[in-house]
This record gives C-alpha cells, structure tokens and sequence, in this order.
C-alpha cells in the first residue's frame, strides 16, 4: 500500500481534530452561522468570493444556499461574485483585477448582507478590497482563511481561520466549515 495515501488521510483528519478542540474557533463558528441566519432572517443576501480553488468553493457554498442543502425550501439569496464572466473580465480590463469584488460589493451590496471570502493566505488583494469595501458599507465580513488569517485577520467581523499552512487542507476544512454554516443556517430558517 501507498504509504503516501494514508498520510494525506491522515494530515487531513487531523486538521479537523484541531478545528475540533479549538474552542475558540468553533465559537467564531456558531457567530458566522448566527450572522448568515439573521441576514437571510432580514430579508438580506449572502454573496462570496474567492479565486481559483476557493472560487470554485464559493460557487458551491453560495449554490447550498440558493439551490438547496437537504431540504426542499425557497431559495435563498446567495451568489458567488465571480460569476458573471463578462463583467469580471471587463473590469479586469478597465480598472484591475483587484477591483473586480469591491466594484460588485459597492454595487449590490448593503448594510445588513454578508460577504464571505475565501483566501488560504488570507492575502488575496481583490478580496482584501473587497473587505475593506464592505466594511464602509457596514456589511458583516465573514473570513476563510489559513492559520494566520493574514490580512483578511483584522478586515473581518468574524474570521474562521482554519490551523494549518498547507492548501489543500485548508480548503477541504473550508467546505466543511461552510457546509456546517449551510446546514445550521437552514435548519433554523425552515
């Protein structure tokens, strides 16, 4: 057998054991699924962002909302910001790709929404402006991001930093992250 394999297992199991006895994070948790829930609560959406990997995770996650998770239910407001391909690329073209989420954030975004970014570093300019954005609009920022939660740390109103340095774990700790905050989210909506 691949010892290789089971060590990936392995280095992957234990990054959820720590998320599970860090007490503190589950704690931030629980606010993210009570932030999420009030906004829906309120008649406000919840978009998100990231790039490359986490992009693709902020499409599921925003899917599980407006789709649906377990239950048949209503649709939820939820979108990845990413989406529209031809508005990402012409403000790419026009301004910078650093702008392409605060632009949209500005927009379409108002107090009482929620913006959840994902960065494993916690250092990706376009969301970091994103943040910055959504905070002068008063819009709960809610982070993914790495162990350090680099400059995501102090932009968001709730930071979810998972322990570890290494991609691909913190994105498979990211999905589950979000699909708990999916999960509780609609079964106290519905």
């Amino acid at each position: 057998m691949n010892h290789q394999l089971q060590e990936i297992i392995q280095a992957s199991i234990q990054v959820k054991q720590d998320i599970l006895q860090d007490t503190d994070l589950l704690s931030r948790l629980q606010q993210a699924v009570d932030a999420v829930t009030l906004s829906f609560r309120n008649g406000h959406k919840v978009m998100f962002c990231g790039n490359g990997g986490s992009a693709a995770d902020a499409q599921h996650l925003a899917a599980e909302f407006s789709g649906r998770f377990y239950k048949n239910r209503r649709a939820l407001p939820s979108d990845a910001l990413h989406c529209n391909t031809s508005y990402l690329t012409a403000v790419a073209n026009d301004y910078s790709y650093d702008d392409i989420y605060s632009r949209l954030v500005e927009g379409t975004m108002q107090s009482g929404d929620v913006l959840i970014g994902l960065s494993t570093s916690g250092n990706s300019p376009n969301i970091v402006k994103a943040f910055e954005t959504a905070r002068q609009q008063q819009i709960i920022t809610i982070g993914f991001t790495g162990a350090t939660g680099g400059k995501m740390k102090t932009l968001s109103d709730i930071l979810l930093n998972v322990p570890s340095t290494t991609t691909p774990r913190i994105q498979e700790s990211h999905i589950l992250l979000g699909h708990i905050i999916c999960e509780l989210t609609e079964a106290a909506l519905f």
